[in-house]
């Protein structure tokens, strides 16, 4: 989820001090012994080449592949799978946010995995499991049951003791049957006996909210997004302008970008789920900012500017390496500027801007809160269809 338009957004606790980056890997595997070892599988973090590309990099090659094949099963396409790179930026220690990787293994051989994550900020208490899964080969033995308490070992390690878990499930096709569930808020359900399900009910969770997963074709779409555009600008007489860039906001609007991207941690609707708030600067966007560029990433966003100078809204699109796909991420208008169309305007501005940088790109994937219908609106109107649910789940 953190990958999408959905934040991160967690919960806030006492945290403790953070570990030195060379000691966290030791620390965590005395943690994960502690918790006892009676099967002759292996469970730790992953080891971390220097670079994706270096002669030591199996296991974090094995990992970004194992990835890739959970994708395919979960979500019907790999073009969402982060690449090696990308996988060990987000594995080593970030100044906001801590990943970590956990591998089951079989006389060397990466058969299932675990990545947790949580925020550094002090005030947390929450981690997030975004995905924990098993090699099809070696299901039913429990290994996902030991990856999931390694995670929850670490998360309390860290002060994080509130454990969120998600997971995909593709669309059904027909009419669905058997048993469902439905998460409090929202009209969607999934299968009661979804694997995901029974694994997370067996282990004491509750659905808490579920996620519409959607994708957008925008190739040979550009004349009529130019068109969509010009009418919504026509319409437009409120004082707001649009501002764009690409990689980088403008230095006179980032403190107020931080503001709003703040508002994303408390504004969209949480369900039964305990989001807190996330703490973000100029810091904190200058930092996101350098990783995008550093995996490779082309980020490009749009901001409407009312008349004080004051960011009243955003969106980002987020173009993938080396492939066709681009991620929606963070939509958002502040309440009091909301009622005027912006967020049909911001999209469509950033959809021209997205033909104009790189027209091979063929499709946009976003993720949104079921129980979002406004924003769900928004992005039926433009063409988007879902073909998954994310469900997201926490300990009553």
């Amino acid at each position: 989820m953190p990958r999408t338009s959905v934040p991160e957004r967690m919960p806030r606790a006492r945290a403790p001090p953070p570990l030195p980056p060379s000691s966290t890997p030791t620390r965590l595997a005395r943690c994960l012994r502690e918790g006892g070892d009676a099967m002759a599988l292996e469970i730790r973090p992953i080891r971390l080449p220097e670079r994706a590309d270096a002669p030591d990099a199996g296991e974090l090659v094995a990992y970004a592949d194992l990835l890739r094949r959970l994708d395919v099963e979960a979500l019907g396409t790999s073009e969402l799978t982060r690449r090696p790179r990308e996988v060990l930026h987000d594995l080593r220690r970030a100044e906001f946010a801590t990943y970590t990787g956990i591998g089951a293994f079989d006389g060397g051989r990466l058969i299932g995995l675990a990545e947790v994550q949580w925020e550094v900020d002090d005030g947390e208490s929450t981690s997030y499991v975004e995905v924990i899964g098993v090699h099809p080969d070696r299901r039913r033995e429990g290994i996902g049951s030991r990856l999931l308490a390694a995670a929850e070992v670490a998360a309390r390690a860290a002060g994080r003791p509130n454990t969120v878990l998600s997971a995909d499930h593709l669309v059904e096709r027909g009419e669905p049957s058997g048993p469902r569930l439905r998460p409090p808020q929202g009209d969607g359900d999934i299968p009661a006996d979804a694997p995901a399900a029974r694994f997370a009910i067996a282990h004491g969770y509750a659905l808490g909210q579920l996620y519409r997963v959607s994708a957008m074709d925008v190739a040979g779409r550009a004349d009529e997004f130019r068109r969509r555009l010009a009418e919504a600008r026509s319409r437009a007489s409120d004082g707001y302008r649009l501002v764009a860039w690409q990689e980088r906001a403008p230095d006179h609007l980032v403190d107020s970008l931080a503001i709003a991207h703040e508002r994303m941690s408390t504004d969209p609707p949480a369900g039964a789920i305990e989001w807190g708030l996330e703490h973000w600067n100029a810091s904190r966007i200058r930092d996101g900012e350098r990783r995008s560029r550093e995996v490779g990433r082309i980020g490009l966003a749009v901001a409407a500017v009312a008349a004080d100078g004051e960011v009243a809204g955003f969106t980002e699109l987020s173009l993938l390496p080396d492939s066709r796909a681009v991620e929606q991420w963070d939509t958002i208008v502040l309440a009091p500027h909301r009622g005027h169309r912006l967020g049909m305007r911001l999209k469509l501005e950033n959809l021209v801007r997205l033909q104009a940088t790189d027209a091979s790109r063929e499709r946009v994937y976003t993720w949104n809160a079921d129980e979002n219908e406004h924003m769900l609106a928004i992005n039926l109107d433009l063409g988007f269809r879902p073909f998954a649910l994310e469900s997201v789940w926490q300990r009553p």
